[in-house]
């Protein structure tokens, strides 16, 4: 292992380089404002045809071929075979371009859609995402990004193999890194196939596989490169998708354009409807009635078997008089299919009964189960000993979150591989304060989104006769009833908030619809998520098949394997590593968002501890590193495996769950990075150190004024 040669460059060079690198940045602002340009005329020209009478499902097929089409085309113009540019895009990536690109490898579908709606549902809790993840740039800017790409690697194993030398580090790594990603692209093909369905009507099989077709052109041909460009593209597609409608509703709603100044006006309106709503009897009534239904639910789990045959007997006895009476014959058939759906086992009637009563407990609470939108935490801190105690969970496991987040964040591989395509260390750094902002940009509006949106349902929706409802309630409930239903439960003709359930994907997806807009902006919205969705599929694809070709066939198998094959074998394991993640998604996995929340758990375990110990104290060893990667990856999925019920039917686990201070499976993280910390900074004091060579350079790149260079 040696340190590469720090060389002096001489002022005619630097001035021609700073000439053409000058030369490059106003071709790219050229290119993008005529695209930005190009995409505005293009929403304002399907918004006249849509007046004209152009039908909503060709608006839909027109926006997916349309996006799919133009990210295949930067692909196919970027393709390339030279190594440099297809792992690290030539490493001439500008620090605004390259923030506009990892903000669209960062903002996935979950970003984009989940987001608001977490917000929506759960207040003030839901701002732990917010903190956790813009609060990891802080940690990327000050102890990663600058630092790594001083080192002058290609990916994270690799880093991990030049620092602490040998194949083991690297190799472990190599793991992580997969095990981050894998789960991740999964959740974002999954988002892909639900958006292009609902944009062209396709099946969401085919959809899968129609999303995934844009994904591999881009990072398949080109790698790094044609994902950069990409990635560009698809963050000025989001960001003007997600701005308008909330601009809209805030002009509705306040005649202010700016959501981010109404937010806390709007917020107290909201606090003290949900105060109104709270001693309303009419919510009361519809709280009680499902607290029966969540009691008759008990009753039957009691005696599974009088259930089955009670429930029987009733379904059997209304099919009866509906043929007596002669009723329609939708309504027999509806009836004899509840007939035929009736759990045919104790088993699964048990599994039956179990969710009802879950579902009624839910709703049988104020505000139809969610918590006061200003409400911090759970519990009251001057209760009682049982509102004290939920108090303090409920505390614990924010800041726990928050923490997991942030760690996770920072030491995310696909995040921090964008920070080896900028030209210098200098830009890297500039980067990572232009990332912030892209992102900061859809999360300080975020918040917002969702109070306008809820301010919007508990005025306009709630207390409104059911045949005057507005007309995208209807659309929604007959789209998908996961995602929207009402339900008449006391039967007085007025919707209640308590007989509205509604899912936090749909409150992004139809806001266009919620503020009147026409219907191509929500084609638009559906849009943004699509290039969500692709954005941050192309990152983790590209890193999962970086790291089996690059770090484990070229450095640790054929070091001696020509250029244009390593690039080759990238792509085909690229394409292999899709159809993988395409065919789990087509499965539709269970608890697949607890898995991507996890990945950042893992993240922060393996990778956080040996990267920043690896930076900033040369003492760590390769037997630090390796054990505290071990040991701290080991824990976290420990704690996950043993207490998050998915993963216990998955292995099989029998013993009781043992929650450690209360904390909750999906922020393990919190007990892996200090152990990976403790185990890594130990296991180096006992064990000899690395070579002076390796000190040596570590001390030199902490310094801002030498070049880049690379450890061999």
């Amino acid at each position: 292992m040696t340190m590469a040669a720090i060389h002096p460059t001489s002022p005619k060079r630097l001035s021609a380089s700073a000439t053409a690198n000058a030369a490059f940045r106003r071709q790219l602002h050229k290119v993008y404002g005529w695209y930005t340009g190009g995409f505005i005329v293009f929403i304002i020209g399907l918004a006249l045809l849509e007046q004209v009478g152009l039908p909503r499902n060709w608006i839909g097929f027109i926006f997916l071929l349309a996006t799919v089409a133009l990210y295949a085309a930067i692909g196919i113009m970027s393709r390339t075979t030279d190594a440099g540019e297809y792992y690290v895009a030539g490493r001439r990536v500008p620090a605004m371009y390259n923030g506009m690109a990892t903000g669209a490898d960062w903002m996935s579908a979950a970003s984009f859609i989940g987001m608001a709606g977490t917000l929506y549902l759960t207040g003030y809790n839901g701002l732990a995402f917010i903190m956790g993840w813009t609060g990891g740039y802080c940690l990327v800017a000050l102890f990663l990004a600058p630092y790594l790409r001083k080192f002058g690697q290609f990916t994270i194993p690799d880093f991990l193999g030049a620092r602490y030398g040998g194949n083991l580090a690297r190799f472990i790594g190599i793991f992580a890194a997969i095990l981050c990603s894998f789960t991740y692209v999964v959740a974002q093909i999954y988002g892909v196939g639900l958006i292009t369905s609902r944009l062209s009507g396709l099946a969401f099989e085919i959809g899968i596989f129609v999303g995934l077709g844009g994904i591999l052109v881009c990072s398949f041909l080109g790698g790094m490169r044609a994902v950069t460009w990409t990635q560009v593209a698809q963050y000025i597609i989001l960001i003007i998708a997600y701005m308008v409608p909330v601009v809209w509703l805030s002009v509705k709603q306040t005649d202010v354009p700016i959501p981010q100044l109404v937010y806390g006006a709007q917020m107290e309106k909201v606090s003290a409807r949900e105060k109104e709503l709270q001693q309303d009897p009419k919510e009361l009534e519809v709280i009680e009635i499902f607290k029966q239904r969540a009691a008759a639910a008990d009753a039957k789990l009691k005696d599974v078997p009088a259930a089955m045959a009670s429930d029987q007997a009733a379904a059997q006895l209304a099919v009866a008089r509906l043929r007596t009476e002669n009723a329609p014959l939708h309504e027999i058939q509806a009836a004899e299919k509840a007939v035929a759906s009736l759990p045919p086992n104790e088993a699964d009637a048990k599994e039956l009964y179990t969710k009802e009563k879950a579902a009624a407990e839910a709703r049988a609470k104020p505000l139809g189960g969610m918590p006061a939108h200003g409400q911090i935490y759970a519990g009251d801190p001057r209760g009682d000993a049982k509102a004290q105690a939920a108090f303090d969970d409920s505390r614990r496991n924010f800041l726990a979150l928050v923490f997991c987040l942030m760690v996770g964040t920072a030491a995310l591989p696909h995040i921090l591989m964008r920070y080896y395509t900028t030209p210098s260390v200098k830009e890297a750094r500039e980067s990572v304060t232009w990332s912030l902002f892209f992102i900061f940009l859809l999360y300080f509006t975020a918040p917002a989104l969702a109070v306008l949106v809820k301010y919007e349902v508990f005025t306009m929706v709630v207390g409104t006769p059911f045949d005057q409802l507005p007309t995208w309630v209807s659309q929604w409930a007959k789209v998908d009833p996961s995602l929207l239903s009402v339900t008449d439960v006391n039967k007085d003709g007025i919707l209640q908030l308590g007989e509205l359930k509604i899912g936090g994907d749909i409150v992004v997806l139809a806001t266009p619809e919620i503020g009147g807009l026409p219907y191509v902006i929500s084609g638009m919205v559906a849009a943004g998520g699509l290039a969500a969705a692709l954005s941050t599929a192309d990152g983790l694809l590209l890193t999962i098949a970086n790291a089996l070709s690059h770090d484990l066939y070229y450095k640790m198998i054929d070091p001696n394997a020509p250029t244009s094959r390593r690039v080759m074998i990238s792509k085909i394991l690229l394409l292999v590593v899709a159809l993988c993640a395409a065919y789990v998604a087509a499965q539709k996995p269970a608890d697949i968002l607890f898995l991507v929340s996890a990945a950042f758990s893992f993240a922060a375990s393996a990778f956080f501890p040996v990267l920043v110990l690896g930076i900033f104290w040369k003492r760590a060893s390769a037997a630090g590193a390796v054990l505290g990667m071990v040991t701290g990856l080991g824990v976290t999925i420990y704690y996950m495996v043993h207490n998050q019920p998915w993963l216990r039917t998955v292995f099989d686990v029998t013993s009781p769950p043992e929650l450690w201070f209360g904390i909750q499976p999906i922020s393990a993280g919190v007990f892996g990075v200090p152990v990976g910390f403790a185990v890594t900074v130990i296991v180096s004091l006992l064990t000899p150190p690395p070579r002076r060579e390796v000190q040596d350079f570590v001390e030199h790149v902490r310094y801002p004024n030498l070049r880049p260079v690379g450890l061999r």
